[in-house]
Order: C-alpha cells, then structure tokens, then sequence
C-alpha cells in the first residue's frame, strides 16, 4: 500500500475534496495491538489487488494522534475500533470494518 500518514485534524478536509473523485481508505492502526500489525499486514501483502482501483490510502497511528481517531468517529459517524478501515465516498463513510474483517477482499468489495 501507498500509505499517507495522517497527521493533521485539518486534513480530514482534504480528503473530503478528494473523496468526490475517487475512494478514500482510512486505515486506524494501533502500534500496541497485535491484532492491528496482523491486520496491516493483510492489507500490505494483498495490496495489489486495488491496483486498478483508483483510491488513496491514509495510514493513522491512533495511539499518537487518538484526537485524529475520534475525530475520524464524530466526522464519518464511524465508531472507533481498533484496527480499523473506513472507505468515504463523497465525504461520507460508505464502509468500515474491523478487526479480522480488515482485508483485501473485503475492501476491494467496497471500492468497487
């Protein structure tokens, strides 16, 4: 995956604009968790599987930037788990998932 690191509450903004041409993927990771590398894992091993799909992926390290994360939950009315992937659309979150449900095909199925 092509990460962005989201570090900024402003950028949220940005991936609102962006969200009304192509799919946003946020993935919430946890670098104490687990279950959180396992999941980032899946997702990094898969990753060509959304070549063809135009998207853009943020990558957010929750516990640094937690007001990110809840701010993420307010925003897309999404709430928080961890790991976690949301897909927005149109300034709207169109999908999330959690734990052993963060995968490629899962995602791909939302992207499509």
């Amino acid at each position: 995956m092509n990460w962005i690191h989201l570090e900024e509450i402003e950028e949220l903004d940005f991936i609102d604009q962006l969200s009304e041409t192509k799919s946003i993927i946020i993935f919430k990771h946890s670098t104490q968790c687990p279950v959180s590398f396992a999941a980032l894992g899946r997702l990094e091993a898969e990753a060509r599987e959304l070549i063809d799909i135009e998207h853009d992926a943020y990558y957010l390290d929750l516990i640094r930037y937690r007001s990110i994360s809840n701010e993420i939950a307010q925003k897309y009315q999404v709430t928080h788990q961890s790991p976690q992937i949301i897909v927005i659309k149109k300034g709207k979150a169109i999908y999330h998932n959690s734990h052993m449900g963060v995968s490629i095909r899962n995602l791909k199925n939302a992207l499509i």
